[in-house]
């Protein structure tokens, strides 16, 4: 008879184990490469899940074959999701990658099983510059910045001062120890 309240607590510890208070929203998604190869390996992008209403994203990482799986994010987990208005975007990786900015956003909608969502469009990205678009800009972004050398004004050399590139940038601190 000792044992009955012993068998009876398992019991019960147990079926609350099995419980699962939280329901859990999963996005299944991959990158497509358009110029590797069929072995390339498309490890260690980094993927941003943003939704409308929610403060903090979600992020994952791909694996070998571009593909990548993340809990979607949410505030509240006991209140109804809506993720209506969540987009995902590939922010970069270990080497340098190229795409066209329509081809790295996405959005999310709900799959045929329940619980789970996939990617509307797909996501493309090179990992050379695609020359054969017509919008290739591989280059440097902003080629307008200039030097960031300070100049030297020309003095006259009877003066004896040092070039003007020593203290035009130097303000003194003047202050009482």
């Amino acid at each position: 008879m000792a044992f009955h309240p012993v068998i009876t607590a398992l019991l019960f510890a147990l079926v609350l184990a099995r419980v699962q208070l939280s329901v859990c929203h999963v996005l299944k998604a991959s990158l497509t490469c358009l110029d590797c190869n069929r072995h390339y390996d498309l490890s260690g992008i980094k993927v941003l899940v943003k939704c409308n209403q929610v403060k903090k994203p979600a992020m994952a990482t791909t694996k070998e074959d571009g593909s990548f799986k993340t809990e979607l994010p949410s505030d509240a987990p006991t209140s109804p999701p809506s993720f209506n208005d969540c987009l995902v975007k590939v922010l970069g990786g270990p080497s340098q990658l190229y795409a066209s900015k329509k081809n790295t956003v996405s959005e999310i909608v709900k799959a045929h099983e329940s619980d789970s969502y996939i990617i509307s469009t797909p996501l493309k990205l090179y990992t050379s510059c695609p020359l054969s678009t017509k919008d290739a800009k591989c280059g440097a972004q902003n080629t307008e910045t200039g030097s960031s050398k300070i100049p030297d004004l020309p003095l006259p050399p009877a003066w004896g001062l040092p070039p003007s590139s020593y203290y035009i940038p130097f303000l003194p601190i003047i202050g009482i120890p």
